[in-house]
């Protein structure tokens, strides 16, 4: 289960011993700076896990607490304090390069509500190779496809060009940028769902996350392949 703001755990400030959440980079009572908290990468923001985010707010907000956890300013703390500093701007920096992103926050929360999301498809260069990943709409574009990266690789590779096959590939990768432009836009709907909808609502808009993510990934690497072939 997702754990929230509400949820968090109450534990006891290690200087003034005040209560307060286990999400916590300072304590709210004596100000100062606290172990690595439990918790996501939200609540370091002090936010409830949403798709849709004030990008500027969570920008300034990521500002002031890098001020606030700046090594300097623990210069002459102790021993557990500097080090706190450390993994607590260490955990900011990874909170904000996660959240900042569109498509490594979707992933994020989704993996938050234990969603396997396929890496493998993303770091495997050879993806395209396996027709079992294909999306069906487009099994037979991109079976045309590989043969055609083949034969321009092989046209390089004896030091001639090819101008037709060129020009056939730069036509296929234009419509899956325009492809992966749709995937984007309803990535965007799919969000509003997620953010707005019940527990019914988010795990169908989940579902069709992850579905839009496989075929991002997918269409994400043929523009790859054909981008480096083109340039090859």
């Amino acid at each position: 289960m997702l754990k929230t703001l509400e949820s968090a755990v109450p534990v006891a400030c290690w200087s003034c011993s005040v209560a307060h959440n286990d999400f916590t980079l300072f304590c709210p009572h004596c100000s100062k700076i606290q172990p690595p908290p439990g918790g996501d990468y939200f609540a370091v923001f002090g936010l409830e896990p949403r798709l849709n985010l004030d990008l500027p707010a969570l920008e300034k907000e990521f500002h002031r607490l890098s001020r606030k956890l700046h090594p300097d300013r623990f210069a002459r703390s102790g021993e557990h304090e500097r080090q706190w500093s450390l993994a607590d701007t260490a955990l900011l920096n990874d909170a904000y390069r996660t959240l900042k992103d569109p498509l490594r926050r979707t992933e994020y929360l989704l993996k938050l509500r234990g969603a396997e999301i396929g890496e493998e498809a993303a770091a495997d260069g050879n993806s395209r190779k396996d027709p079992s990943r294909a999306p069906a709409d487009l099994l037979e574009e991109v079976f045309e496809l590989n043969m055609q990266l083949d034969e321009l690789r092989e046209a390089h590779a004896a030091g001639e060009e090819s101008a037709a096959l060129e020009s056939s590939l730069a036509a296929a990768k234009q419509k899956f940028e325009a492809l992966l432009a749709e995937v984007d836009r309803d990535l965007r709907q799919q969000w509003q769902a997620w953010d707005a909808g019940d527990e019914t609502a988010r795990e169908a808009a989940q579902k069709a996350m992850m579905a839009l993510l496989d075929r991002r990934r997918y269409l994400s690497n043929l523009v790859r392949d054909v981008t480096g072939t083109l340039g090859a």
